[in-house]
């Protein structure tokens, strides 16, 4: 009943649906060159042989599925791979990431005809669907042209979990579309399970496999220049409500470390002049990448405004706090940060990666905090325990290679299925 409820608003709500799509735009969240993608209008033609569509929700899906799609195209010469993501970002970053023979395209908005439009284009051979965004329609309307689809890296949050739970007829309609679920770990496997999955397992966690972040030579070496042999905390992926914190605590430590440089990276790069006027009654000195201010000796608080530029900072510190994670909006991949050498601190709201941020605090290569107050102190200790740095850092690099297999077993899982397609046809 509820899908059936949800397709009829989806057919007949053609002018909030515009409306929705132009205030995007007028954000800067829609791409208006290639606007017409959200409609399933595409100017491509599909290329011949195999079409492998993955899709992911955003930046961090997308990041966390380019070993896959490297593995996947190396064992099939003659396959290509279409990539659709919902926001301009991941977009913009998979441009320069996505290798030979994979190309990107939006997702089409999740009503009836442009799905079928979309879908009766591209003819892909299997569809597969990374970690939780299921979209009604698309799914079921794959699923109708018999499609095989794989979930891929399958998260069911807390949050997900409950809210799917007071409509169990809809998402195991949804869930049973899936020829495969893999889970990211067996506690999403278990959940996907229950909510009706009939064929799920855990082979481990993509996000384990996604290579170092890179980092520009030239800006690198500059950087490094500008700071010097200043000590650098790094607060990555920050959200409102956590920035003022951040200039607390470095106020906090300018005592004992009195050269100290904080870096600020927003999740959300347009919020810089936000940040900025923010924290200024708390420390001053403070500038912003987007306008070309350069770090000199006097710099609190450098707030790095731009996108796709991680790599390059994770590089300039050992000490590194994960934003999204002070206020309860699920946290970010703390794994990055640990594939480049830094040891984690996180606030408690880790939901959106409650294994991972658990396993990591057991280990020692995390600590938790929640308060100003104790994210001084943390950051304190490691300021002045070389030792214990480095052994938090050493400890994290084992845990990101502790699932070193787990692209080659989702790679041989995915092949099974499009073996059994071929076969079948």
């Amino acid at each position: 009943m509820i899908l059936k409820i949800y397709r009829i608003a989806t057919i007949l709500g053609v002018p909030f649906i515009l409306f929705y799509l132009n205030w995007r735009k007028g954000n800067g969240k829609e791409d208006n060159e290639r606007i017409n993608e959200r409609f399933g209008i595409s100017t491509s033609s599909r290329p011949s042989g195999t079409l492998i569509w993955l899709h992911a929700a955003s930046v961090g899906e997308a990041i966390s599925m380019l070993q896959l799609i490297d593995k996947l195209l190396k064992e099939h010469a003659n396959c290509h791979l279409m990539m659709t993501t919902g926001t301009v970002s991941s977009a913009q970053l998979m441009e320069s990431r996505l290798p030979q023979r994979a190309f990107h395209q939006y997702i089409p908005i999740d009503r009836p005809p442009y799905v079928r439009r979309f879908i009766d284009h591209w003819k892909p051979d299997i569809a597969l669907w990374a970690e939780s965004e299921f979209w009604p329609n698309i799914i079921t309307e794959t699923r109708k042209r018999n499609i095989p689809m794989v979930l891929v890296n399958g998260r069911i949050s807390n949050k997900s979990f409950t809210g799917w739970q007071r409509a169990p007829g809809l998402i195991k309609t949804l869930l049973q579309c899936f020829t495969l679920c893999l889970g990211q770990s067996d506690n999403d496997v278990d959940r996907l399970n229950q909510l009706g999955a009939p064929n799920s397992k855990n082979l481990g966690n993509l996000k384990f496999a996604v290579p170092p972040l890179p980092a520009n030579t030239e800006a690198l070496d500059s950087l490094r220049s500008d700071i010097g042999n200043r000590p650098v905390c790094l607060a990555a992926s920050t959200h409102a409500g956590e920035e003022k914190i951040i200039a607390t605590t470095h106020n906090n430590l300018k005592s004992r470390y009195p050269d100290l440089l904080t870096i600020i990276i927003p999740r959300h790069s347009t919020r810089g002049p936000e940040i900025l006027c923010a924290i200024e009654p708390i420390t001053a000195n403070n500038i912003l990448r987007s306008k070309g201010d350069l770090i000199t000796n006097a710099t609190n608080i450098y707030i790095a405004d731009t996108i796709g530029e991680l790599g390059l900072f994770y590089r300039l510190t050992e000490i590194v706090f994960m934003g999204k994670s002070l206020v309860p909006l699920g946290g970010q991949n703390p794994l990055e940060a640990l594939n480049l050498n830094c040891a984690v601190l996180h606030g408690p709201h880790m939901t959106n990666f409650q294994w991972m941020s658990e396993q990591m605090i057991k280990l020692g290569c995390s600590v938790q905090v929640n308060t100003a107050e104790e994210l001084t102190e943390a950051i304190s200790n490691l300021l002045s325990d070389h030792k214990k740095r480095d052994n938090m850092i050493r400890i994290g690099h084992d845990f990101v290679n502790s699932q070193s297999e787990v692209v080659n077993s989702v790679a041989e899982e995915i092949n099974k299925v499009l073996v059994t397609t071929h076969a079948d046809t």
